[in-house]
């Protein structure tokens, strides 16, 4: 009789980040930020325990580092200091087409740029899919991070952000001005 290897879960720490978007959930392993997005850390740790095999534990040294890394990023990059993230990302939580929609956000759209969730789809190699795409990036486990907020609909109309629209405004706003 055969029998499957089973792996014990990989042990993450989350932590509630308030910034001027609204409170983000941020969840580190000891190897990478797997989460950081609008919600209760309830909801995230039932997410990543359902999509990535996760068990939720106080903040070690190394997933304490990641997540004071993440922070300091994020206030950071809300304050415009910074226009890009470098603390790392483990995307194993997402389905394979949110990951490679997500992973298809870095040197799409650069920084105060937007791009149509159509082009995306294009550059996914599925044209005509720009609703699969606006999903795919609704269920982005790294908002901010991996910048979903600077795909818009065709006609520029901010639509389809985890944070709602008004943050999707601010993000892209907080963009065009230190852009400028």
């Amino acid at each position: 009789m055969a029998t499957e290897a089973t792996s014990a879960p990989l042990p993450v720490s989350i932590v509630r980040h308030r910034t001027p978007v609204g409170t983000l959930t941020l969840a580190a392993s000891d190897e990478a930020v797997l989460y950081c997005a609008f919600g209760d850390a309830e909801e995230a740790g039932r997410y990543l325990g359902a999509c990535a095999g996760v068990r939720v534990e106080g903040p070690a040294p190394a997933r304490r580092s990641l997540l004071e890394q993440a922070t300091e990023e994020l206030d950071a990059y809300l304050a415009g200091r910074v226009r890009a993230f470098g603390v790392p990302v483990d995307l194993r939580a997402a389905s394979p087409f949110v990951r490679s929609t997500v992973t298809a956000l870095d040197g799409f759209v650069g920084y105060g740029r937007t791009q149509s969730y159509g082009a995306l789809a294009a550059r996914l190699g599925r044209p005509g899919a720009a609703r699969a795409v606006g999903r795919a990036l609704g269920a982005n486990p790294v908002c901010v991070i991996r910048p979903c907020h600077r795909i818009v609909a065709a006609s520029g109309r901010l639509s389809g952000y985890a944070g709602g629209a008004q943050a999707k405004r601010h993000l892209l706003d907080l963009e065009a001005h230190h852009l400028a």
